[in-house]
């Protein structure tokens, strides 16, 4: 059996088992601020030094706008430089600061070729001064994702890698966490006016951790999500009892 493909089928199981990986343990996170989300992630957060993949779940998301903010939501949460590195500049830097994320903080780094976005990453991550990285590709394997996990776990920067929609299904990588976002139908408001924007957020691969799905309100102007007032006021529903022994 040729190593790489051996590699590859290691890394799917490891995926299966999930756990967090040795050394994962006692490492910093950021949270989200959302207890129901926060509580289900090891260690309360995103974990930092590490790389974390976001899905552009659906054709309504068919440029990753949405993977996009919800990046720049969380990086909004994390101050220091931030570099962004894609092939080709179309981001809408207005977009990204309505989340939190100020066009002062944000580098970009413009390939114009797809397969230089990830080398570009690692040399990012490798520098110290960097709170976090983020690249936009249409694949992540397992290689390349190896080399940036071990580029971030030296300077301890977060990175972020948005994968674009119409690229091929995801593959076994050795990103800590797996994210899907698309939009979610708003409430009807009892006046006429505009509602905030909600989400369904979902983790759909983390060691040590069961995929998980949250219906979330958009960021607002510093990055933070929040489970909607209807939701979060709703009282939880009473256990069943259990049927008397015959």
């Amino acid at each position: 059996m040729r190593q790489a493909e051996r590699e590859r089928q290691l890394a799917a199981l490891r995926e299966q088992i999930g756990g967090p990986a040795p050394g994962e343990a006692g490492r910093p996170v950021l949270p989200f601020g959302v207890a129901a989300l926060d509580g289900h992630l090891p260690g309360g957060g995103l974990r930092l030094g590490a790389v974390h993949e976001v899905l552009a779940a659906g054709p309504v998301d068919g440029e990753g706008a949405l993977a996009a903010l919800f990046a720049a939501a969380i990086l909004a949460r994390h101050p220091g430089p931030v570099l962004w590195c894609l092939a080709c500049r179309d981001l809408f830097a207005p977009g990204l600061a309505a989340v939190g994320l100020h066009p002062d903080r944000v580098l970009y780094a413009e390939t114009r070729r797809e397969a230089e976005v990830l080398p570009t990453m690692e040399e990012g991550l490798r520098h110290r001064g960097l709170a976090a990285v983020v690249g936009e590709v249409a694949r992540l394997g397992l290689t390349p994702s190896r080399r940036l996990q071990l580029a971030a776990e030296g300077s301890g920067s977060l990175a972020l890698v948005i994968r674009r929609w119409g690229a091929a299904a995801p593959e076994p990588n050795a990103a800590a966490t797996r994210w899907g976002v698309t939009a979610a139908p708003s409430p009807a408001l009892p006046v006429p006016g505009l509602s905030r924007a909600r989400w369904t957020v979902a983790l759909l691969r983390a060691r040590g951790a069961e995929p998980r799905t949250w219906l979330l309100e958009a960021p607002d102007a510093k990055g933070h999500l929040r489970v909607p007032a209807d939701l979060a006021d709703r009282p939880l529903a009473a256990p069943e009892r259990r049927a008397a022994a015959g």
